[in-house]
């Protein structure tokens, strides 16, 4: 029997951050196999788990997604196809969130194209009633924890990409209106304060205008 459980790192926009009680978590499943489907709501019921939808292809799911706002998804196939890695892909785009694959292909060509498609747990011959509960639950703990991680990424990337915007735009007005460096700089913190806006898009702005002169 063999497990792999792969993250995949995206930012999340505002969508509720998945219950620390298991007992409040609400569960989507994917499944075309009607009957695995079944026994498989049956085990998530058993485990304290809410069972929102029961849907037979992935077609429909950024949609169901969008409306129900499960906490976490469950897609069980015995082989994935590009459609529902597609669907899959925007889903997570769109409204991230926990998807977690039970599937009896190891391949790895597969298992890539899951982690792109935004899968958080790929499991391989592993869809059993006692091992549903742990694979969610670390599903969903190391799903928050590259949440974080991701968000941490965006901030430092915005606060690099405003300083050089500050720097390129502290050099236009020292070589437009010939100041130094400390009254350029004062200059733009002067028009932050004044119009009640960040420093970095003051800097954007006044760039922006530089190119239309």
């Amino acid at each position: 029997m063999m497990a792999r459980t792969v993250v995949k790192p995206r930012r999340a926009p505002s969508e509720p951050k998945v219950p620390a009680r298991d007992s409040y978590l609400k569960v989507m499943i994917v499944d075309a196999d009607g009957e695995r489907s079944r026994q498989l709501r049956g085990a998530l019921t058993l485990a304290g788990y809410r069972v929102v939808a029961e849907l037979r292809e992935a077609i429909d799911l950024p949609d169901a997604v969008a409306g129900m706002k499960p906490h976490i998804v469950i897609v069980a196939a015995d082989s994935p196809d590009r459609d529902t890695m597609e669907q899959i892909s925007l889903t997570t785009r769109n409204a991230p969130r926990p998807v977690v694959m039970f599937t009896q292909d190891g391949a790895s060509e597969t298992i890539k194209a899951a982690v792109q498609a935004g899968v958080s747990a790929y499991v391989v011959d592993g869809l059993a009633p006692d091992r549903l509960k742990p694979i969610l639950e670390v599903a969903c703990a190391r799903f928050e924890a590259h949440q974080e991680l991701s968000l941490k990424l965006a901030d430092t990337e915005r606060e690099l990409a405003e300083r050089k915007s500050v720097e390129r735009a502290k050099g236009l007005l020292m070589e437009r209106r010939g100041l130094s460096e400390d009254d350029a700089y004062k200059e733009l913190r002067k028009l932050a304060m004044t119009t009640g806006k960040p420093l970095g898009e003051i800097a954007d702005t006044l760039l922006a205008a530089a190119h239309l002169l």
